[in-house]
């Protein structure tokens, strides 16, 4: 006699608890591109200055899902759950709901080694090389978006979606934002969306840091559809005004203080520095070369992963492949024994809060950095000796509560600003619908024009001695 209770599969989580995946989400999880995230770490080289920041993509990626999931509940948008989570998907509501949370769950699939911090190497080198250039930049959402439509194989993403009869350039659209369906959109990419939800309070959970906080269970509780101009969209109640504001000023807080700040920052931008060095020097895959693994060898792609890059560099270091530079030897050595980089001070490179409509001001700005930097490497070129070092890590992202009224007008096409997907909106018991940043009743609107600039500039110890009496900094 066959059992009547159905298998439930089950991860635990350690901050929403048990997650339930559906019959094609536990087989994509279980395939060599998804489990390549265990080995990657959320937060980079973070873990070198917060210890506790161990966690992987893996974890977050699966927490996007389930907020993901969470959302379309809250919103009436879910479907029949013993539909969706019987895999057999027979409406165009469940399989709605299941593209949207394989989206979720894929949103990070074509991460880097050590995340963030190794793509801008991959991007920087690209738009460096003489290489042809390609129409699309060498970044995670485009590296994903070839494993969604480009493993048609045994065990491939592709060959998965397809045999459950699921779109695959839909999924891959929603993964980039893109998809016709605006409300789908907001969920995965907005202000507020499932993607910061996990990750502030994931990061807060494993630095042990309390910025990244806000209430999750009141913000969600107060997601609403409403129609505008015939398409559903993504609201909040006027009821959580204060909640979204807390949620804003918190991803705020915690890249001024923990991912922009010196202290958080200087090792990524050291392991910047030797990776794009190693991609210049042939020693570590070029991205090429990746997309080539993901297709024929996705055994050998699962290996790319942060212990790859650590062991790459351990090995060369060994082999005494940087004694020939040892300005990067110096570095290298740095960054496998976490000896700290000095940042340099000096007015042009303080944080400053900005007008981000003003762009011929921030642009002078950043020109007054970058010729001050170039300034102080150039008499440490000429002073110092071939172990001194100087890396600038200037903002490559703008940093700001919200992005203002007047750079949604310019940056769209859409003629009305609450079709557009990022901004918050929030919607009344009449049924009126505004951007929060035309509300006046919320310090998001008041100070929605600002911008966090946090340019940084890092140095060795012996280009720092050969500096500090140059005058050219300060001391």
């Amino acid at each position: 006699m066959k059992s009547k209770h159905k298998k439930k599969r089950l991860i635990y989580d350690v901050l929403y608890g048990f997650i339930r995946l559906t019959p094609i989400e536990w087989e994509i999880i279980h395939t060599p591109f998804y489990q390549r995230l265990k080995w990657i770490k959320q937060l980079g080289f973070s873990f070198y200055t917060y210890p506790g920041a161990e966690h992987s993509r893996f974890g977050h990626s699966l927490g996007v899902m389930n907020n993901a999931d969470c959302i379309l509940r809250q919103i009436g948008e879910g479907a029949d759950e013993e539909e969706l989570y019987s895999g057999v998907l027979k409406t165009k509501e469940a399989k709605e709901h299941q593209s949207i949370r394989i989206a979720a769950l894929l949103h990070d699939i074509g991460t880097f080694c050590f995340s963030h911090t190794i793509e801008n190497a991959y991007i920087k080198y690209s738009e460096s090389s003489n290489q042809k250039k390609r129409e699309q930049r060498d970044d995670h959402e485009h590296l994903g978006s070839f494993i969604i439509k480009r493993t048609d194989t045994r065990g491939g993403i592709t060959r998965i979606l397809k045999e459950n009869n699921l779109d695959v350039q839909k999924i891959s659209d929603l993964v980039k934002g893109i998809d016709s369906n605006i409300l789908a959109n907001q969920v995965l990419h907005s202000e507020v969306d499932c993607d910061r939800m996990d990750y502030l309070l994931r990061d807060a959970h494993y630095t042990g840091l309390q910025y990244g906080k806000y209430d999750r269970a009141y913000l969600l509780n107060h997601f609403q559809v409403r129609e505008v101009s015939g398409n559903k969209i993504l609201t909040i109640h006027e009821k959580a005004i204060n909640c979204v504001q807390d949620f804003l000023i918190s991803r705020f807080a915690w890249y001024s203080q923990v991912v922009r700040s010196g202290r958080g920052a200087k090792f990524d931008a050291l392991a910047e520095e030797v990776a794009f060095y190693m991609l210049k020097n042939g020693l570590i895959y070029k991205y090429g070369e990746l997309l080539e693994l993901i297709e024929h060898e996705p055994s050998k792609f699962f290996t790319y992963n942060d212990s790859y890059f650590m062991n790459v560099l351990q090995e060369h270091y060994h082999k005494g492949t940087f004694a020939k530079e040892p300005r990067i030897l110096d570095m290298v050595e740095s960054l496998l024994f976490s000896r700290s980089p000095i940042r340099i001070k000096h007015e042009a490179f303080k944080q400053r809060i900005l007008d981000q409509n003003n762009m011929n001001e921030n642009q002078k700005i950043m020109k007054r950095a970058k010729d001050k930097f170039q300034e102080i490497y150039d008499y440490v070129k000429k002073h110092g000796d071939e172990t001194c070092w100087m890396i600038e890590d200037f903002p490559k992202k703008d940093i700001y509560l919200a992005k203002s009224h007047k750079r949604l007008v310019k940056d769209t096409s859409q003629t009305n600003l609450l079709l557009e997907r990022d901004p918050v909106k929030i919607c009344y018991s009449s049924g009126e619908v505004y951007l929060l940043s035309n509300l006046d009743n919320n310090l998001v609107s008041k100070l929605q024009n600002s911008v966090n600039f946090m340019p940084h500039v890092f140095c060795n110890e012996k280009a720092y001695a050969c500096l500090k009496d140059s005058g050219l900094i300060e001391r």
